[in-house]
């Protein structure tokens, strides 16, 4: 029998960007973690593309970082070039998105685990989740059939006992790469693969799925022709990821990016293989995500278009290496280098790394609760690609929410749970959790119904507070974000109250700027929503003002000008969390609700959801059917009050 090697609260299985936050998060709360990588030189990486951020991905990181989470802060450390997305467009929508330095990221991210107290780094590949039954516990018998975790044993044979188990596996579990007929049984980046935990979470009842996901090749850049191609920079004023970054912090030289196209002389030498490519020969098993295809995936479903974007990014200070995004693919070498090699600039490319596509096992992730643990395993959580979601952003939102909802289960504390009210991190989770995803979810602005109010720009004070709480934000961190919020309250209703009269030097000011005349007064805050002007421009107005630094400014003006439309989405809100605060006890027996649809009935036991708001999201279940729990959850309370 193997010696148990140590005790530890809680063990993280994977040490990728929903690993790392997850480690991070139960450390920073005092318990002790170990979390285990099969190889150690893999902590952060990213095997995909060099950056961080983009549209609705840069909100989940503000978020993470307003809830104490680390990401946003490595990648203020390590980008090489920074870009604000969407400009032309709402706030809603404005995202931010860093190159980074790739190699540098890995290094920074493992120097913060290693100086964290109480978190250990272990290279070891678990191959066994242990666990017992809950209800052999003394006091257990309402929990019968449901597990507990006690620890895991790793290849060597050692056991860990532990109160609580992450499971953050991303790709690697069960992988193997794929590049034409060459199938290798690989984790990313020829990374060595997991192969035994699958079998072990199988036997455990749990149930799992096949996904695919692909990346492009990495170029020599010396061989690439940049005049043949439009120079990308970055911007000129850098705005950090985190809100405990200095903005001076963060001003320095950036390096460029670059955008080619593919043409018909690319996409024939395409369809002229696709015999070969493994996507289209039936060898790949999981399903790929369908807003990331392939190269070939798009020259086939998109037949009708003559060309696809093709950026070429650096992936470092340190290397040539330029990550070619836009073609992902799995076609055989030889086909890769005759496809790059027909578009502008990469006539005489070489590749460094082939373009490659990885399947790997996941899970079915409506197995979680909205905590992230698994309902028939206590102290069992989940994050990441294993839950069956693409990007490092997701993974790294995953895995802080399940390591601090593990951590506060130990400590006897009440869970974390964001709804799709409070943050694009609700909504990620509550999606996951609900809905049928048959390929790798991705995060995207337009899931989000309250997108005005889960802007990025406000996700310290959205958020701020929860962290503090929870214990992962500092006083100093929860202090300045407290005095943020006052000063924007003051100056909006300070705008409010000053009034601009129709006088000659107001109305040649509005002259200038091309705005209509006042026929009568009007206040600050009223000048402010005109579209022609804004906070600034009317200094010349408003001598007196306080100054007030720039995120301050920023939401001063948004709430300002988009004042109607955000009273609406909190009205709408309101209606919105009524239903989420009807909650449905497990216990309830669905075959006792009359008139349910039997496909409704069906869903709903298989799901289980815990409030009448999540029953609602549950494809199969019909608005119908959601008035008929009501009725009957409405009679259920009164002839409950009226026994007791």
């Amino acid at each position: 029998m193997a010696q148990v090697m140590e005790r530890v609260d809680v063990c993280v299985v994977g040490a990728g960007h929903a690993g790392c936050e997850a480690a991070l998060a139960c450390a920073r709360l005092g318990l002790e973690t170990v979390i285990f990588t099969v190889s150690a030189d893999s902590i952060a990486l990213m095997p995909c593309n060099p950056n961080i951020g983009g549209s609705s991905k840069g909100h989940l990181v503000r978020e993470l970082d307003a809830l104490g989470g680390e990401m946003g802060k490595n990648i203020d450390k390590t980008f090489i070039q920074s870009k604000m997305l969407n400009r032309s467009k709402g706030p809603a929508v404005h995202s931010l998105r860093a190159q980074a330095d790739k190699a540098e990221y890995t290094r920074q991210m493992r120097r913060v685990l290693e100086n964290q107290e109480h978190l250990t780094i272990k290279q070891a590949e678990v191959c066994e989740l242990l666990t017992e039954d809950v209800s052999s516990a003394v006091g257990a018998s309402e929990d019968e059939g449901k597990k507990r975790i006690t620890g895991v044993r790793i290849f060597s044979g050692m056991i860990y006992e532990c109160r609580a188990v992450i499971l953050c596996t991303g790709t690697y579990l069960n992988a193997r790469c794929l590049c034409g007929e060459a199938i290798t049984h690989t984790g990313p980046n020829g990374l060595q693969p997991a192969v035994y935990l699958t079998e072990n979470l199988e036997k455990l009842g749990i149930r799992m799925k096949r996904f695919k996901t692909g990346t492009p090749a990495r170029m020599d850049g010396r061989t690439i022709d940049y005049s043949k191609m439009e120079e990308q920079p970055g911007d000129e004023r850098i705005v950090p990821f985190s809100f405990s970054t200095d903005p001076e912090s963060v001003q320095k030289p950036q390096v460029s990016c670059w955008l080619t196209y593919t043409n018909e002389k690319t996409h024939e030498i395409i369809r002229a293989n696709l015999d070969r490519s493994p996507i289209y020969a039936g060898i790949i098993e999981g399903t790929g995500p369908r807003y990331c295809p392939s190269i070939e995936d798009k020259v086939v479903k998109f037949a009708e278009k003559p060309r696809h974007q093709v950026f070429l990014e650096p992936e470092g200070l340190s290397t040539n290496e330029m990550y070619v995004g836009g073609m992902s693919s799995s076609l055989p070498e030889d086909v890769q280098l005759a496809m790059y090699r027909s578009v502008p600039g990469l006539e005489h490319c070489k590749i460094v790394r082939n373009a490659y596509a990885i399947e790997y096992d996941c899970i079915d992730a409506r197995q979680l609760y909205p905590t992230l643990e698994f309902r028939k395993i206590s102290g069992l959580f989940s994050a990441g690609q294993f839950n069956g979601s693409s990007g490092y952003e997701e993974a790294a939102a995953q895995g802080l929410i399940a390591g601090l909802n593990a951590a506060l289960g130990i400590l006897g504390r009440e869970p974390v749970i964001l709804d799709r009210s409070q943050a694009y991190i609700g909504v990620l989770i509550d999606d996951l959790i609900t809905k049928d995803n048959r390929e790798p979810y991705r995060m995207m602005t337009s899931r989000a119904e309250y997108r005005l109010l889960l802007r990025q720009d406000n996700a310290d004070l959205r958020l701020r507070g929860i962290g503090y709480q929870a214990g992962l934000v500092s006083e100093r961190d929860y202090q300045d974000t407290c005095r943020k919020k006052e000063r924007i309250e003051r100056e909006t209703a300070r705008l409010k109250s000053v009034m601009a009269g129709a006088s000659a030097p107001v109305q040649r000011f509005l002259s200038e700027h091309g705005s209509s005349p006042l026929k009568t007064a009007a206040s600050l805050a009223e000048l402010i929503c005109r579209p022609e002007l804004n906070y600034g421009l009317l200094s010349e107005l408003d001598p007196g003002r306080e100054k007030l630094p720039a995120d301050v400014i920023e939401q001063v003006e948004i709430e300002l000008k988009y004042e109607g439309y955000i009273g609406r989405q909190r009205k709408q809100v309101e209606q919105f969390r009524k239903m989420e605060e009807k909650k449905i006890p497990d216990w309830l027996d669905y075959d006792e609700v009359p008139s349910l649809r039997l496909e409704a009935r069906q869903k709903l036991k298989e799901f289980r959801p815990v409030s009448v708001g999540q029953a609602s999201r549950i494809s199969g279940v019909s608005p119908a059917d959601i008035s008929v729990l009501l009725v009957f959850l409405e009679h259920y309370g009164k002839r409950r009050s009226i026994e007791n």
